[in-house]
């Protein structure tokens, strides 16, 4: 993802989560970038191959983080 993505899509999840410290940051893959609140690694935000200036998050809820 270039940086303006990122910082499009940092924005949107911004505004839609209200969470503050909400970060996305670069990966080696360059469809994809890190989601973090703070420090904590939350998922993945991925460049949607079918549907152009779309993208896709991901985000895994794990038994022992409940």
């Amino acid at each position: 993802m270039t940086p303006a993505e990122i910082t499009k899509v940092q924005d949107y999840l911004f505004n839609t989560f209200k969470t503050k410290g909400l970060e996305l940051k670069p990966r080696k893959q360059k469809d994809s970038a890190e989601v973090y609140i703070g420090e904590d690694f939350i998922g993945v935000v991925y460049v949607d191959e079918d549907e152009e200036g779309s993208y896709i998050f991901e985000m895994a809820i794990l038994k022992e983080d409940l």
